[in-house]
């Protein structure tokens, strides 16, 4: 059969089972390559090809397990108690700064990397305000969402790992480009905030809470297991995260083995109890599980669509599409293609069947695959939209918004900030606009 139409056919299986919630991400990343394996008369060989698959995602899904866990201690800690309650002292009474503080703290506590974490704690925080001086709660999921769509790209962020896994590159050297247009996504954002504020301000007036309501708003921390508190620690932890993002951009060690010893180091001076590292690991497994197993079922995935040799038949069927005069402009396309198709199918279908073919086609037109990765990640915040996305459901649920009122109100700010981030991308040699 030919490898070209048995490739799209794995592709839209694989897509169709996952938008139809007939397969978990987890299940369908194994079992339908192995199908479509044997049907390409590839039998003897898929056993070194999943093995080759995992052995190049092995890297990736370290650095993911160590930097759930080390983030997740770091909030457990009471890390960003401080912060969160300093902020929510200072903005509140007055609707702008509200808006305001409502995007920085979303990106404080989305370097988590986990959305519905960072929906529950700034909800949390948040909506109390929101209610009491009865703000529109449609500007508030706006702003969360939009605002964990951009912070989602860190490199321990599911869109980023995914890309980076799905190509086989390194998670630090794809992220760290995206910086200047994740800053500018957010000062975007901030300037819509600001823009809300005014909107609200001249609605609402400044409204002062009694001291009694202040004080219980202020003392609101992110940490959700006050025994796990360590608040005579908090200097050293901040400067044990500090430390570690600066040997990030330093380079001087591998993401993954920086993220082992970052942790190690965590929980010997939080922690210095086995029962308690036990505990404190116990409490974050089941995200660390769900995170971690997918990036290996990734490598069969990703193992059998190359080591079959239907990327390659695939890419060239691709290829055959686009317009000559448009295939050096593949990153800036793959740009705007990823925010309709992360909107229509998931994450998991689109960086680990859509992906590949994207950098290949492009690499016949001499652009490097790194930089249609780094484009491919410039849809996010649209793709939070997307109904197939759990946490989105979760998020309108606590604030009480349709999520069809939610969809039409966010599609154009996230949209901008997607345009926002691609301009600015460009403009920083993240990816180019031409090859």
């Amino acid at each position: 059969m030919n490898l070209a139409l048995l490739g799209f056919l794995m592709v839209a299986t694989f897509m169709t089972l996952i938008m139809t919630k007939k397969m978990t991400p987890l299940v369908a990343l194994i079992v339908i390559p192995s199908l479509f394996g044997v049907v390409a008369g590839q039998a003897a060989g898929l056993g070194d090809m999943m093995i080759d698959g995992i052995k190049n995602l092995a890297p990736t899904g370290v650095m993911l397990l160590f930097a759930i866990l080390f983030f997740s201690t770091m909030t457990d800690t009471g890390l960003f108690d401080p912060l969160v309650g300093r902020l929510v002292k200072l903005v509140h009474g007055d609707p702008l700064l509200i808006l305001l503080g409502s995007v920085v703290l979303c990106a404080i506590v989305s370097l988590d990397g986990d959305g519905s974490t960072t929906y529950i704690i700034t909800c949390a925080a948040l909506l109390p305000l929101y209610k009491r001086f009865d703000m529109k709660r449609i500007y508030l999921v706006c702003l969360l969402m939009v605002t964990s769509g951009i912070m989602n790209l860190t490199p321990w962020g599911g869109p980023t790992a995914r890309a980076a896994s799905a190509l086989k590159l390194d998670p630090a050297t794809l992220f760290l480009p995206l910086i200047p247009g994740m800053i500018a996504g957010l000062a975007f954002l901030l300037g819509l905030a600001f823009w809300f504020g005014i909107k609200e301000r001249r609605r609402l007036g400044h409204v002062h809470l009694p001291q009694r309501e202040a004080v219980d708003v202020a003392d609101l921390g992110v940490s959700q297991y006050p025994e796990a508190r360590r608040p005579h620690l908090r200097l050293f932890n901040a400067a044990l995260v500090i430390a570690l993002l600066g040997l990030l951009v330093w380079g001087i060690l591998p993401l993954s083995v920086l993220m082992m010893i970052a942790f190690a180091i965590a929980m010997i001076v939080n922690y210095p109890g086995v029962a308690q590292q036990k505990e404190r690991i116990a409490a974050h497994a089941g995200n660390v599980l769900s995170v971690v197993s997918l990036i290996f079922a990734a490598g069969i995935f990703t193992g059998i669509l190359g080591g079959t040799g239907m990327v390659e038949a695939m890419s060239k069927e691709v290829v055959g599409f686009i317009p000559p005069a448009l295939g050096p402009y593949m990153a800036p396309i793959t740009a705007l293609l990823s925010m309709p198709f992360t909107f229509f199918i998931s994450n998991d279908a689109f960086y680990f069947g859509m992906l590949p073919i994207l950098a290949e086609a492009g690499s016949h037109y001499g652009v490097d695959p790194m930089a249609i990765a780094r484009a491919s990640l410039m849809g996010q915040p649209v793709h939070l939209l997307s109904p197939l996305v759990p946490s989105t459901y979760l998020l309108v649920s606590l604030a009480g918004i349709d999520l069809a009122d939610h969809q039409r109100f966010t599609l154009l700010p996230a949209a901008a900030v997607c345009i926002v981030m691609t301009l600015v991308g460009m403009i920083a040699l993240a990816f180019p606009f031409v090859a």
